[in-house]
């Protein structure tokens, strides 16, 4: 996971330290930052990458021109004491959320997991599709019921699958939501190695040897059921997703 980080310079270490020690990949950002055009920062699948901004003097100016530019990123205000009216204020700008320091890092992945869920129609912290049962906690999926285990790169794109499930992703937006955002993509190749990789290892560990995970032609990716996947039981998610019944073959 990327994350803009906007932060004050006696905390910046500190910072930098705990993101990447929970799989969360900081990218500072200056003030220069916000006087570049913003509308850059709405292609497809840039979405998830959250903003931690340090309170200051021009949070609420950094909080409105990231709003103004249709930015529906996360956005998280780090404040060194904790300060009702400032806190509304932000919240009021368009602020998600708003977080006394110091604070854990696997609290702030919790944080911003919570509202890219909810951003993505899901309100619990798992969606099951068949025999996967699949985390926005950063924890590996489980398939019939053992842990698989992927490397940083792959959870990112798996990830990228989980919030968008039964949906149809490009591979422009996985791109852009695991690597950051580029003018152009000449390493786009390496998204189907990722895919190839996490589909091997589904599907080595589904009873059913599914992989679930759907090349749609000319659109992208989609995680998903398959009608001629031998799967039984009740196919419900776990997050309100009213998946069907399939009967097996």
């Amino acid at each position: 996971m990327h994350v803009y980080l906007y932060s004050a310079k006696g905390r910046r270490q500190s910072l930098l330290d705990e993101l990447n020690s929970v799989r969360m990949t900081p990218v500072e950002i200056g003030p220069q930052f916000f006087r570049g055009d913003l509308r850059l920062l709405n292609r497809a699948g840039g979405d998830s990458h959250a903003f931690l901004l340090s309170a200051g003097p021009d949070l609420i100016g950094q909080i409105l021109k990231l709003r103004r530019a249709g930015c529906e990123h996360p956005i998280l205000v780090l404040r060194e004491a904790a300060n009702a009216e400032d806190s509304a204020h932000a919240l009021d700008a368009g602020a998600d959320d708003d977080v006394v320091m110091p604070v854990n890092a696997v609290e702030l992945r919790a944080r911003i997991n919570a509202v890219l869920r909810r951003a993505h129609g899901h309100s619990a912290d798992s969606v099951t599709l068949g025999e996967v049962t699949a985390y926005f906690d950063g924890r590996d999926p489980e398939v019939s019921g053992q842990r698989v285990k992927l490397s940083r790169r792959e959870h990112a794109i798996f990830q990228q699958l989980v919030l968008n499930a039964r949906k149809v992703i490009s591979k422009a937006a996985i791109y852009d939501a695991v690597y950051g955002m580029a003018e152009d993509q000449p390493f786009d190749k390496v998204i189907d190695v990722y895919i190839c990789k996490i589909r091997k290892k589904i599907g080595q560990a589904a009873v059913s040897g599914h992989d679930y995970i759907e090349t749609v032609h000319g659109r992208g990716y989609k995680l998903d059921l398959d009608d001629d996947a031998a799967v039984t039981g009740a196919m419900s998610s776990s997050v309100g997703l009213d998946l069907p019944r399939m009967a097996a073959n």
